[in-house]
């Protein structure tokens, strides 16, 4: 066999096995204590929404949803610790709270049945989770003073309040469910729907929201995905680029081939892809001209190829 053909065949092992070493994603969704019955109802809501939509996404993913009495500390704990025996390096992990929280100036906690939890022991939780490549999604009231406890490198995080002092009920979570229903989020036309793209989905449907009713908003959505800093409302300066690259959902032509095992290879090739050239954006004002022009073809080369087979 010619040298080239070897190399060849050993790129095709090396992506197959990649695939297979980071196949699993695991979702956590909480809806906590709603304190009356129209929250109560929301909070599960959305809860069960976000359970449909990803155990949709067929083999691989991996959801667990505590919602009513299930909605205790004890039973996150319980559940984290699962994941946290199952998942492997290479896969990802993302947990989404919904409900109230609050802050007293030094302290997040998240509303719960019984005892609340505080942002420092969710992500301890996390913590011990192995998964490389993480996201939290806090969609309560006062979430942005849960932020700092939050930030870790190689983990995203998303808070529907800028700080802890905006403690108004917010309506992110129904926006952030929603963007997982409409194409349109899929802003790139990638048949996916990262976590960057549900994120501005959601702004910008929140901002719409209190523009529509006359109200001062009392939630500014922001995150962080560097570990370090301040938390930022749009990407730029090199925040944004783990969220970009972080896929909640695939859709059409994608969903049908993750789910057929002939092509979750070439979808598993095409992200990788579409993250490279995302993270060659990010870092084009730091590269030489000819460097980034050049690395750039050849990836999108490699995407229209990966896109031809996909295709037929």
């Amino acid at each position: 066999m010619k040298r080239a053909q070897i190399r060849a065949w050993t790129v095709v092992l090396f992506c197959a096995l990649a695939a297979q070493a980071r196949a699993a994603t695991y979702y956590v969704i909480v809806a906590g204590l709603g304190g009356e019955p129209d929250y109560d109802q929301r909070f599960t809501a959305a809860a069960k929404d976000l359970e449909r939509i990803f155990t949709a996404e067929g083999p691989g993913v991996h959801v667990y949803a505590l919602m009513g009495a299930q909605a205790t500390a004890a039973q996150l704990r319980e559940t984290m610790g699962s994941v946290a025996r199952d998942a492997k390096a290479d896969d990802s992990f993302a947990l989404i709270l919904i409900g109230h929280g609050s802050y007293d100036g030094v302290e997040y906690k998240f509303n719960l049945v019984g005892p609340d939890m505080t942002a420092a022991e969710i992500a301890s939780l996390c913590d011990h989770v192995a998964a490389k490549r993480q996201l939290i999604v806090d969609t309560t009231s006062a979430s942005g003073g849960a932020l700092p406890a939050f930030e870790k490198p190689g983990r995203a995080v998303i808070a529907a309040t800028k700080s802890g002092t905006e403690k108004n009920a917010t309506v992110f979570a129904r926006y952030w469910v929603e963007a997982l229903q409409d194409p349109s989020t899929d802003a790139d036309k990638s048949d996916s729907i990262s976590a960057m793209e549900a994120f501005n989905y959601a702004t910008r449907k929140t901002a719409a929201f209190y523009d529509s009713q006359k109200r001062l908003a009392t939630e500014h959505a922001v995150f962080n995905d560097t570990g370090a800093g301040d938390p930022v409302r749009e990407a730029g300066n090199g925040q944004g680029q783990l969220l970009a690259s972080f896929t909640l959902l695939r859709l059409g032509v994608n969903r049908q081939a993750v789910n057929d095992p002939a092509k979750r290879t070439l979808i598993e090739q095409k992200e990788d892809l579409e993250q490279k050239i995302d993270t060659l954006k990010y870092q084009k004002a730091a590269m030489d001209p000819a460097d980034y022009k050049s690395q750039l073809t050849d990836a999108l080369l490699q995407l229209a190829k990966v896109q031809e087979e996909l295709d037929k």
